[in-house]
């Protein structure tokens, strides 16, 4: 049976999304088979840090209201194989979807993949509620900021019912950790979580995004390097976590 990450941030601007695209894409390029549910109802950008824009034609709520079959749904990346996407709907309305219809897609993509990485909203409302009901264990997504960190408190406090929750820093720049003072061990004790991978700034991130590209395609470096440590460390590798360099 297949695992459930419901990938989260207390707020927004942490880099989540592309986040969630490049493990994904690290775990397909690992031979797991790896579906990405873009959970941002009227705000989705997963399909733009995927490479996948305008390909997928059906939303997560047309599989789970029974009006498509999962298989339809889920496309696959014609450069990756093994890594699938099924997008978020527009329409708020599908806030509306209920658990019990969410928890039963899950179980059926559970039957097919591998990993299933669910890109929660920012924040706490009914989409993070509904990407973490079902899961099996939660990654949050946070910077080095305090106002970040605070944020994640509040996300980890919600997901108190997931076995695992473990912390990722992202967007980390050496020197602002050096002006504000503080360091990585700072912001485990602050979200109080135990650290799944750390990971640089890079502009690499939002050229691939704008030229509709992965990250792992771009690059092997870097961030692409930090999100396939990520990717190991979720298999159950033994993985050192990358040290930062100016």
């Amino acid at each position: 049976m297949g695992q459930v990450i419901a990938v989260t941030s207390g707020k927004g601007g942490t880099g989540k999304t592309s986040l969630t695209a490049g493990v994904a894409s690290c775990l397909a390029a690992l031979d797991k088979k790896v579906l990405c549910v873009d959970m941002d109802i009227g705000l989705r950008n997963l399909d733009l840090s995927l490479g996948l824009t305008d390909r997928v034609l059906m939303d997560f709520t047309d599989v789970a209201s029974g009006r498509c079959t999962l298989q339809r749904a889920a496309v696959e990346h014609p450069s990756i194989p093994g890594l699938f996407l099924i997008t978020a709907p527009l329409d708020l309305s599908a806030l509306e979807l209920g658990e019990e219809r969410f928890r039963a897609f899950l179980e059926e993509a559970r039957t097919l993949f591998d990993f299933i990485l669910l890109d929660a909203p920012a924040g706490l409302g009914p989409g993070f509620r509904l990407a973490s009901c079902g899961a099996d264990r939660g990654v949050v997504v946070c910077t080095s900021d305090a106002s970040s960190l605070r944020d994640a408190q509040r996300a980890v406090a919600e997901l108190k019912h997931l076995g695992t929750v473990q912390l990722v820093v992202n967007r980390v720049q050496v020197k602002l950790l050096k002006r504000l003072r503080t360091t990585i061990d700072d912001a485990m004790d602050t979200a109080g979580l135990p650290l799944l991978g750390v990971v640089p700034e890079d502009e690499t991130v939002t050229l691939a995004a704008n030229f509709d590209t992965p990250l792992v395609l771009m690059s092997h470096k870097g961030a692409a390097l930090a999100c396939l440590n990520i990717a190991r460390r979720i298999l159950g590798q033994r993985v050192p976590i990358m040290r930062i360099r100016r």
